[in-house]
């Protein structure tokens, strides 16, 4: 596998060496939401690549772990993100051992999470058309 497909999750897509963690983890939080963090750096690549980072404090469960991981990397593979280093990292618990591992409404709520942190990365034009206003160019100074 090269890794151009825009559908695959090859290892050239992955963040897997300790200082590379490291070097996205130095910069400031690109976009947090009630359960995630997400680090961004840009890269030389000609695409993005994902690091995911579920601590057990946060997800007492692998079960739960597991599911992060994996709608982590849906939403990563079908997301067009530009060349970006991301990295997602747990930061809040998700249950308890006590409760459920997972069920529908949990990975509603993960799925949500994640999709708005990758889809803040997206280029402007890319945006939904009623997600932020443009701010005024340059060229036109606002009317007062």
């Amino acid at each position: 596998m090269t890794g151009e497909g825009s559908h695959d999750f090859a290892r050239v897509r992955r963040i897997v060496k300790t200082d590379e963690f490291s070097s996205v983890f130095r910069l400031r939080p690109a976009q947090k939401t009630a359960h995630f963090v997400l680090y961004t750096r840009p890269n030389a690549l000609p695409h993005a690549r994902l690091g995911v980072v579920a601590a057990k404090r946060f997800a007492p469960r692998a079960v739960t772990r597991n599911t992060i991981k994996r709608i982590t990397r849906e939403l990563f593979r079908t997301t067009p993100l530009p060349g970006l280093d991301c990295i997602v990292r747990l930061a809040r618990p998700v249950n308890s051992k006590a409760g459920p591992a997972t069920n529908t409404a949990l990975k509603t709520l993960l799925h949500a999470e994640l999709a708005r942190l990758f889809a803040s990365q997206l280029p402007r034009a890319r945006k939904p058309a009623g997600a932020a206003p443009a701010a005024p160019s340059p060229d036109q100074p606002g009317q007062s």
